[in-house]
Formats: C-alpha cells, sequence, structure tokens
C-alpha cells in the first residue's frame, strides 16, 4: 500500500516500521513517496526552516517513545531521499540530518541521490583547483553506509567506488525505464547520443524497443560552448530522439536539433536522464525545434515522465537490514 508523508509533528501515532524508515525533502517529495511504497516503508518528512540569513534550521521526525532521552527516537536504518541537483544548501541541510539521525537511533543510513553533485571534476585542470569529486565523495562517505545513485557524470573514473568510499556504492543506470518508456511512447525513432562515450548507454537505451541508435562526437570548448558533429545516418522523415544523461544550458542539445531540422527530421524529441536545465533551457530547446522534452525524475521538473523510484527499491531492498 502507499505511505503518505509525515509531517514531523504527526509521525506519532501513524504506521510505523521500528526497523526503516525513508527520510524525505519538500523539495523531493513526491520522489520520496514513490521510493517508500516501492519499498513498502513508511515516508516521513524532514522539517527545514530558512533563516534570513540563509542558514538551515533542520529538525527530525521522531517516533514517540517514552522514557527516551531527547523525546523519541528513529529506526534503525534511515533511507534518506534527496537528489543533489543545486546542491549547496542541500548539501549542508542532508549533513545536518545525516548526524542528528545517528544521535537518535540510526544505526545504518543510506543516502538515495538520483543526482549526485560534484562528480564532474576528477582532475585539476589549473593549479589551485579544487578536485570536488573527491572531496564531497569522501565527505559523503564518512557520514552514509551506504550511497546509491543513477548516471553519475564520470569521466576519467571507471567506476562510482573510486569517486565515492563508501561502504557499498551503487551506480544504477536510468537505460532500462528510460527504453521502456520510449517503446511506449514513439514507434520506430532514431535514438542519437551525445558522444563516443554514450554510445554504450545508447544502445542499452535502444534495446527494449530494439530501436536504431548512433551517437555524435562533441568537442567542448567552454560551458556554453560545445560543438556537436552529428553521425552520418538518415534522417529525412525520420522521428529522433536526442538523448542524454544530463542537460543544464540546452545549448549543446540545441545546435543538434537545429541541424537535425535541416537535414529533414520529421520530429525532434529530447530525452534526458538528469534534467538540471539552467535559467532558459527548455526555450532554448523549443526554439531549436524540439517538439517535447522528456526526462527520468532523478531531478525535480515540469518535464519528469520517467519514474525511477522501482529502479532504486530493487538496489535498496537488499541493503535494509533484516
Amino acid at each position: 500500500m502507499p505511505y503518505q508523508s509525515h509531517p514531523f509533528s504527526q509521525l506519532s501515532g501513524e504506521r510505523v516500521d521500528a526497523d526503516h524508515l525513508v527520510l524525505g525533502f519538500a523539495d523531493y517529495r513526491d520522489q520520496s513517496l514513490r521510493l517508500g511504497a516501492a519499498l513498502e516503508i513508511p515516508v516521513a518528512e524532514v522539517g527545514v526552516h530558512h533563516f534570513p540569513d540563509g542558514e538551515s534550521r533542520v529538525r527530525l521526525p521522531l517516533i514517540d517513545t517514552p522514557g527516551t532521552a531527547g523525546g523519541g527516537r528513529l529506526p534503525r536504518q534511515v533511507i534518506c531521499c534527496r537528489s543533489l541537483d543545486r546542491p549547496n544548501d542541500k548539501l549542508v541541510e542532508l549533513l545536518l540530518a545525516a548526524h542528528t539521525a545517528r544521535e537518535y537511533g540510526a544505526e545504518r543510513l543510506t543516502l538515495v541521490a538520483p543526482y549526485l553533485c560534484y562528480m564532474r571534476q576528477d582532475m585539476a585542470f589549473q593549479p589551485g583547483e579544487a578536485v570536488s569529486q573527491r572531496i564531497i565523495g569522501a565527505l559523503l562517505a564518512e557520514v552514509f553506509d551506504d550511497i546509491v545513485t543513477v548516471d553519475p557524470h564520470l569521466h576519467r573514473v571507471s567506476n562510482i567506488e573510486q569517486a565515492v568510499p563508501a561502504r557499498h556504492a551503487l551506480a544504477l543506470s536510468s537505460a532500462q525505464p528510460m527504453g521502456e518508456f520510449l517503446a511506449r511512447r514513439l514507434k520506430d525513432p532514431l535514438l542519437i547520443g551525445p558522444d563516443a562515450e554514450s554510445e554504450q548507454w545508447v544502445a542499452a537505451l535502444a534495446e527494449p524497443g530494439h530501436l536504431d541508435h548512433a551517437v555524435a562526437t562533441k568537442q567542448r570548448r567552454g560551458d556554453k560552448d560545445v560543438q556537436v558533429q552529428l553521425p552520418d545516418c538518415a534522417v529525412e522523415g525520420r522521428a529522433v530522439v536526442l538523448v542524454d544523461d544530463m542537460i543544464s544550458t540546452g545549448h549543446t542539445a540545441a545546435d543538434a536539433a537545429a541541424e537535425l531540422k535541416a537535414r529533414g527530421a520529421r520530429e525532434i524529441y529530447c530525452l534526458v536522464a538528469h534534467a538540471l536545465f539552467a535559467a532558459d533551457a527548455t526555450r532554448v530547446l523549443t526554439e531549436a525545434g524540439v517538439s517535447q522534452v522528456w526526462s527520468s525524475d532523478s531531478v525535480d521538473h515540469a518535464s519528469n515522465a520517467v519514474h525511477l523510484a522501482g529502479l532504486l527499491a530493487e538496489a535498496v531492498r537488499p541493503l535494509l537490514n533484516p
């Protein structure tokens, strides 16, 4: 049965699980509820108050236990569910919640962060640059026993354990649920990935519907300066889906869409795992000829069309304490 989110002041008296609880945040409420329903364990919401100076007060939902120091406790295992897009405030609040959860009885902490921040920079490109992947990965590994994420943006690091040295670090692929979505939505589209590194992921995404696929080549000169060369394949009269693990400004996908339109594509769609979509990215894509944008719900956005709760629950279930 689905579970409702409990504001921290109303958890007492509701159905509780002495061993497990999903902790969600207001900015990721629906996804947390879906994860709890898939795992069949309760969900409660972390109370967050923002002071005028930008600091956050975090309060956890406790189970009333008379005689317990502090007036309550938490279950033995707590699953924190929060995606870490726009991460700076979220990271601080997440760390406050995790440390407080330990104080109130949580013996095992599992982080479900479908989008994991600060994974791009895995080396210093200029003297004095912080290697954010190593720093943030180590920080999260110190606090959480398990970390589950989806399609992390890794380059020179071959696996998530190198970036996040937690007891259990799992990187899932969104290819299957996204591929199944496309197979239901479109008839025989052509899928185009952004670069050679994406070839394996695009192939997996194409597999459920046995769809044609190809990859482009990409040369990045800066945050908004990316040159894309589309593959030499027939697109005239076809529905084409541009697929990517993340879209931020939208300029790369927009350039590809403009060329596809010039080459006679009948319709152009965009499917993305992580819809970061800064500023006017949606408008940029629409003006370039993209008919519709779909995304997974790894990042909360109006384009969310693919729910990841089933994929995440399958990975989390073996981590649950007996």
